[in-house]
């Protein structure tokens, strides 16, 4: 099912649509799909989020299968971190680079079984890799199948997320299930991950079943004050968290080293795209580097505002910036040059024409307290 933009664009609607709007969400075009923002409010579904559990639609993210003898071998060769380090019902985080080491996507990877993977994808990027991941990782002995339309996918999040999934779940032991684990297969799935900062889980359903699934757990999450979340709070979320978001943080001109994703390159692991491009960058230097800045002074430092030294020099960009409402901080994550971008480091961001005074902290800028 397609909505119409402003501009006459045609857009494509998840299977929760109805729910959205009988919800009274604000529906907005994001990455080709029209989408929740907020329903009640992006501050108020954040704070509930972090105190009791939000319910995320996510289900414009693309879902790629690869399977065949040859799946781990090719997939080995396409991202950067160690595919053999799964077994079926285990997932990794990790990134698929071009040649010269620029982020294609960020993605995560779930071993269903022997020979069969599927690749959890950005909606926004999800026609690009999935044309990439056939380039670089088919062939006579791997088959690459999108089935973004045919998986809805949701996301429960926050200290609250296991109660709530416990009361509509009988015969899966949420306890046991570590992060980035999962149980269960394309025709339903839940998995221990998540981009909120918090404790969650996201669940694989099928198309058709997702809305039933999506008013069950809101009904039996609501006394533990479960509430539904937009996309508006995701992004506050998920930035408090230091997350990266693709298109902000993440592009082709970046590589993860400048993103501070070296935690997913395994450099013995054997040859991957972008391995000799990314080896030079390391041996070289960075010409970037990400980090996060707080505010000394009133303002809100947006998405390509200028980051400046302190003779007020021009040296970096604002990648992504909030009134965090954790932290009642203005916080940005913005990229400097290395020279400036130690911790405690006197920088400023320029806000309609005023250099606002900044200051290179410590990330990420929010950290759930495990056990509590």
């Amino acid at each position: 099912m397609t909505g119409e933009t402003t501009q006459g664009e045609s857009l494509r609607r998840t299977p929760l649509y109805e729910e959205h709007k009988a919800l009274g969400a604000r529906m907005v075009p994001f990455a080709g799909w029209e989408m929740p923002l907020q329903y009640t409010g992006i501050v108020e579904e954040h704070r509930a989020v972090r105190q009791a559990a939000g319910l995320f639609d996510v289900s414009h993210m693309g879902e790629i299968e690869v399977s065949g003898p040859g799946a781990r071998q090719a997939l080995q060769r396409l991202v950067t971190n160690d595919v053999e380090r799964l077994v079926p019902g285990r997932a990794l985080y990790t990134v698929m680079c071009t040649p010269e080491g620029g982020v294609v996507d960020d993605l995560l990877v779930y071993q269903l079984d022997d020979q069969r993977y599927m690749l959890v994808v950005n909606a926004a990027n999800t026609a690009r890799d999935l044309e990439w991941v056939r380039e670089h990782a088919g062939g006579p002995q791997v088959t690459v199948v999108d089935r973004s339309l045919e998986t809805a996918l949701l996301a429960l999040q926050g200290p609250r997320a296991q109660a709530i999934l416990s009361l509509v779940t009988d015969d899966v032991d949420l306890e046991a299930l570590r992060p980035f684990h999962f149980v269960g297969g394309w025709e339903g799935m839940i998995s221990r991950t998540g981009y909120t900062g918090e404790d969650g889980f996201e669940l694989f359903v099928s198309w058709d079943g997702a809305p039933a699934i999506w008013r069950g757990i809101l009904a039996a999450g609501e006394p533990e004050g479960l509430v539904p979340a937009g996309l508006g709070a995701r992004d506050t979320l998920r930035l408090e968290a230091c997350l990266p978001l693709y298109g902000q943080e993440l592009d082709l001109e970046t590589t993860p080293l400048e993103a501070g994703l070296d935690f997913v390159v395994k450099w013995d692991k054997g040859p991957f795209l972008g391995r000799d491009a990314l080896l030079r960058q390391r041996q070289q230097g960075l010409r970037k580097k990400l980090v996060g800045l707080r505010l000394l002074e009133p303002g809100v430092a947006r998405t390509g505002y200028r980051v400046l030294d302190e003779r007020g020099e021009p040296v970096g960009r604002v990648t992504s910036g909030t009134v965090a409402p954790t932290l009642q901080a203005s916080i940005a994550l913005a990229y400097v040059p290395p020279a400036v971008a130690a911790v405690g480091q006197r920088l400023a961001v320029e806000i309609r024409g005023r250099a606002v005074a900044a200051q290179v902290v410590e990330t990420p800028f929010y950290r759930r307290r495990r056990g509590g």
